[in-house]
């Protein structure tokens, strides 16, 4: 059996040369009511002012690249319920590239319309009925397509270790770090640049409460599948971690958290009238898990990483009323 071979934090270096010029740097942004609030100095890594909205767009772009020309010629495949789907798309045109994306028939409006208008196919699915990696490996088999799963590729959690990449050369070595999760591709990737740059920072992984399989593959020391979650967090949504994410994430993340929705809309609320931006549901995962660790980031230095801020206006309004 041969070994699985992982990213290092090498190739994170290499993706964010790979993807300079065609990714945003996105800012650093600080709070002083967050900061008094957390009796800490708060730095929020603002990926939802990344292209397209989300921190997606670096592993999308970063995998793409990596492709040969007849991989470019006959086109790609991925499945995602709207961010991974979004950087996908806009990278793929950016490349030249014909992309193909399965959706479940109930992702927000606003991220499938963008993702049809950076000129993707999308082809629907019901997410509680049917099984989207199946989907995928089908149109790649059927197509002669390659298939970029949203997490687990060697490519895009490289590529997304690049935004915790940036983050520690702006800022420095942390004591805390929280990052969103979902299959665990942005938080392996910040975990590769975290050890490297910041060896001794606390990292902490988040997903939400109603889907905790990563919480409970952290504990038992094996990937867990779970029923698709009915979260608000729809970027978080996933049912298992990867064979890829987890070995990392149990190898570099002290522990996984999690947070209720009552708790992300509170965080959507904050971002909203104290930092004038809008960060959806999932992007509020980090924000929260550390607003419950408050008492032990008391003089500490803490990093938050906003992964995305995809959320229809209409849904973003209704939520943050209640």
């Amino acid at each position: 059996m041969t070994e699985l071979k992982l990213p290092t934090y090498d190739d994170v270096v290499a993706a964010a040369g790979r993807i300079a010029g065609l990714a945003n740097r996105t800012p650093v942004l600080t709070s002083r009511t967050a900061d008094e609030e957390l009796g800490a100095q708060v730095f929020f890594k603002a990926e939802n002012l990344q292209r397209t909205g989300a921190f997606k767009f670096r592993g999308a772009t970063n995998a793409l690249a990596r492709l040969d020309a007849a991989q470019r010629k006959a086109g790609v495949v991925a499945f995602s319920s709207g961010n991974h789907a979004q950087g996908m798309a806009l990278a793929a045109r950016l490349l030249d590239i014909p992309v193909t994306i399965v959706m479940p028939h109930d992702a927000p409006a606003l991220k499938v319309a963008a993702t049809r208008g950076y000129g993707a196919t999308v082809v629907v699915y019901d997410r509680y009925k049917e099984d989207r990696e199946q989907i995928g490996r089908d149109l790649a088999e059927k197509h002669g397509l390659a298939l970029i799963p949203p997490y687990d590729h060697f490519d895009v959690i490289a590529g997304q270790g690049t935004a915790a990449k940036e983050l520690f050369e702006e800022v420095g070595e942390l004591d805390y770090f929280f990052v969103c999760m979902g299959g665990g591709g942005l938080l392996s990737g910040s975990a590769l640049a975290t050890r490297a740059l910041s060896p001794r920072c606390k990292l902490y992984g988040v997903e939400p409460e109603a889907g905790n399989d990563g919480q409970q593959s952290f504990r038992k020391g094996e990937i867990v599948h779970i029923d698709t979650p009915q979260t608000i967090a729809d970027g978080a949504q996933t049912q298992h971690m990867g064979r890829l994410t987890f070995p990392i994430v149990r190898r570099d993340v002290d522990d996984i958290l999690t947070a209720t929705d009552a708790q992300l809309v509170d965080e959507m609320r904050f971002y909203a009238s104290r930092m004038k931006i809008v960060v959806e549901p999932t992007g509020c995962l980090s924000l929260a898990a550390a607003r419950q660790m408050k008492d032990q980031l008391r003089g500490k230095k803490v990093g938050i990483l906003i992964s995305g801020g995809n959320v229809d206006l209409a849904r973003f309004a209704q939520l943050i009323a209640r």
